[in-house]
């Protein structure tokens, strides 16, 4: 497959994965009821958490294998191994949905009950790219698309959340079989070993801890309130983000495509004002949409979150200031990561753990709105630190070789915007 082609496959399926995301979230608040929708964002966000944990631990392993006569093996491992462990988390999931009962308790249990599906057909992508296959993984996630959204709007209305999650994983179905089928000539005669994933110094372990301070580590603290204290707080949460999910689109490009693009660029003056211009861009844009979600009318507003707008619209010019924030800081780490990749994550780890420190005193003096703000507020101190860390790279830092250091480190690390 040609370069520019592959290019264009990844992209469009990057697309396609987000749609999905967004579009689940959209019409299962239009179906439920305020609390129904906070049941399910809860469950949602678990399987979010879990998955960002399988692309750590697996699929960024996966696409750094280099080594062609192993990568058939690789590839077979990975997806296997993939299914072995979300079997192991569905049993858990159910057994303690079950034992929790109620609403939430029998939506977590549904989870269980189709968490193998989910996972191991958004895990296939890995495999894909690693193949050098994209256009197959986006034909999988297409009908993953084109199956969910259907099956989801033909639901009744206030359809409770256990319904909704085994719908959603159900359909993934067909987007699952069809990605087996795609895949298995690319990987006929390899073997499977397992014995890798399972020994200390795992590569993927570095990803993984990345991964938890950077991401999970704000996801799970947004489900301890719910779990914990107000499940309405979720879903409020959770709706004003998915009004932000075409950004998420345009951080994850950068993400993926701005590394090796400033790498290019050679010195570090041009590439560190290539990329404060990017983040400027993008955190303009931010606001811009902020503005166009803030001036929507309140049957606008219901048309996309049902019940839950009303929650989600009192939190959007904090999600405007944090997601405005965000461009800033990610232009910043992609900006670290070419520079001096080995910079990221102690700012990671810092601002991410202070982020969830400033969510939770932030829902303490004022419930979602202040946990918003929190949020907001720990995004811009690590945007400040970021770029701080970048004015402190040496002036004559090989920003070349500096990306290229980093793609052992650094890689193919797209899945999430940083928050």
């Amino acid at each position: 497959m040609r370069p520019a082609a592959a290019a264009a496959a990844s992209v469009l399926d990057q697309a396609a994965s987000s749609a999905t995301n967004i579009l689940v979230l959209v019409i299962a608040a239009r179906v439920s009821t305020a609390p129904g929708f906070a049941a399910f964002s809860m469950v949602y966000l678990t399987f979010t958490v879990l998955l960002g944990l399988n692309m750590a631990y697996v699929g960024q392993a996966v696409v750094l294998e280099r080594d062609a006569a192993r990568l058939g093996t690789a590839c077979r491992s990975a997806v296997t191994f993939t299914a072995c462990a979300a079997a192991t988390a569905a049993v858990l999931l159910a057994a303690g949905g079950a034992l929790a009962g109620g609403r939430t308790g029998h939506a977590f249990a549904a989870l269980g009950l189709v968490l193998p599906l989910v996972l191991v057909q958004d895990g296939l992508r890995y495999a894909f790219s690693a193949l050098r296959t994209p256009a197959r993984a986006l034909a999988a996630d297409t009908l993953r698309l084109a199956c969910v959204v259907p099956a989801l709007l033909i639901q009744p209305p206030h359809a409770g959340p256990a319904r909704l999650v085994a719908v959603w994983g159900l359909s993934a179905l067909p987007a699952l079989l069809l990605g087996l089928a795609l895949l298995r000539p690319l990987i006929r005669g390899a073997g499977v070993h397992l014995a890798p994933y399972l020994r200390r110094g795992h590569l993927g372990a570095r990803f993984l801890v990345e991964f938890a301070v950077g991401n999970a580590s704000s996801q799970l603290a947004v489900l301890g309130l719910g779990l914990f204290a107000n499940p309405l707080t979720v879903g409020a949460l959770r709706g004003a983000t998915t009004l932000f999910g075409p950004l998420n689109v345009l951080f994850n490009s950068v993400n993926a495509f701005a590394p090796p693009v400033l790498s290019r660029l050679g010195g570090r003056r041009r590439t560190v004002r290539a990329a404060a211009a990017l983040g400027l861009a993008l955190a303009a844009t931010a606001l811009a949409w902020a503005a166009v979600l803030y001036a929507l009318p309140d049957r606008a507003g219901r048309g996309l979150l049902g019940a839950t707008w009303n929650a989600a619209a009192a939190l959007l010019p904090a999600s405007g200031t944090q997601y405005a924030v965000m461009g800033l800081g990610t232009c910043a780490l992609v900006t670290l990561r070419v520079l001096s990749p080995r910079a990221t994550l102690s700012v990671q780890v810092v601002f991410s753990l202070l982020s969830v420190v400033l969510m939770l005193g932030g829902y303490g003096l004022g419930g979602a709105a202040g946990a918003a703000w929190g949020l907001a507020v720990g995004s811009a101190l690590k945007a400040v630190a970021a770029w701080t860390r970048v004015a402190r790279t040496p002036a004559d830092a090989p920003a070349d070789e500096a990306a290229d250091d980093a793609t052992g480190d650094d890689a193919q690390r797209s899945a999430a915007p940083r928050s």
